[in-house]
């Protein structure tokens, strides 16, 4: 018969040798069950709404960043754009042009859309300000006005959201210098506008933003009839008439501190037409010593224009001899 084997209980060595044996040869197993895996991947993958909504959100997504990059045209009624929210850089509109442009409307409607931007101010009737298109909206106004065409009565529009009062200035500049070139003292003008209202921090400046790719020539030609605007734009009534040299002698004589005397003399009215308004002006130039002629040739000097007492004593006659 064979001799059992005594058996003899563990020591708390063993024991723990064997645990921690077992704990190395036995892989661990994630606790939670198997469905509760599951179910929180598909949670963590899950996208509300089906793919039409999905792909529709993200279509009114991409419409509102081209809209708040300016890259939307709108349709938007003419009387809801104020033409002068920000002084315009144009003052004269060729009569003829303008008409050839009504017509062009009339044939094919607006072909480039203007520019407006959102006025914020609740006194405004008006919700748009125009940016550029002065000459376009002023066109389709008139052609609506006379037809009543009901497709005239909205416009083609980009709706912008400019940094600065200065962006709108560039914007108008440009637009006006590459379709129809302005006059210096329309150049000028707005310079000193928008340096006035505080888009730029001087005229300098307004002078170097809004006509960058100008030369340097230009630009300091641009900034003597902005002195002219600045000094005497209240009492010019012709000034777009003027000639480059003629404004350009006008500035000279502002500087050298003819202003006062200037104003006295326009202040007369009798400048009727852009030649008689000239004239006055010539006249106080003869006065500074500005004779207006090259010295390397010949010609007598004008008469300097005598100081008036009253208006009948105005007399720019050239001198006797």
């Amino acid at each position: 018969m064979a001799k059992r084997r005594k058996l003899e209980a563990p020591s708390a060595e063993d024991l723990g040798r064997i645990e921690e044996e077992f704990r190395r040869e036995t892989p661990y197993r994630n606790p939670t069950a198997p469905i509760a895996t599951v179910a929180s991947e598909a949670a963590e993958a899950y996208q509300p709404g089906t793919p039409e909504q999905r792909r529709d959100e993200a279509q009114a997504a991409a419409f509102r960043d081209a809209e708040e990059q300016g890259r939307v045209i709108k349709l938007i009624g003419l009387d809801e754009v104020e033409p002068v929210s920000i002084p315009r850089d144009r003052t004269v509109l060729d009569k003829e042009s303008l008409e050839e442009l009504e017509y062009s409307i009339g044939l094919h409607g607006v072909r480039l859309p203007i520019e407006v931007y959102e006025i914020k101010d609740p006194a405004q009737s008006k919700r748009f300000g125009l940016i550029s298109g002065y000459r376009r909206l002023i066109a389709q106004q008139n052609l609506y006005q006379r037809t009543g065409a009901d497709n005239l009565a909205q416009i083609k529009a980009v709706v912008r959201d400019p940094e600065q009062m200065g962006g709108a200035f560039v914007a108008m500049v440009e637009e006006n210098e590459i379709r129809q070139d302005l006059s210096h003292y329309e150049r000028g003008r707005i310079a000193a506008i928008a340096a006035q209202q505080g888009a730029f921090a001087n005229t300098e400046a307004a002078v170097s933003e809004m006509f960058g790719a100008a030369s340097k020539a230009k630009r300091s030609k641009i900034r003597s009839f902005a002195m002219i605007f600045e000094e005497l734009g209240d009492m010019l009534r012709f000034p777009e008439g003027m000639r480059e040299k003629d404004g350009l002698r006008l500035a000279q004589a502002l500087r050298g501190g003819a202003e006062a005397r200037l104003r006295e003399v326009l202040g007369t009215g009798q400048g009727v037409d852009a030649k008689s308004e000239w004239a006055l002006i010539e006249a106080v130039l003869s006065e500074q010593g500005d004779d207006g002629r090259d010295p390397k040739r010949g010609g007598g000097r004008r008469s300097a224009c005598p100081r008036p007492a009253g208006p009948e004593t105005m007399c720019c006659a050239p001198r006797p001899g």
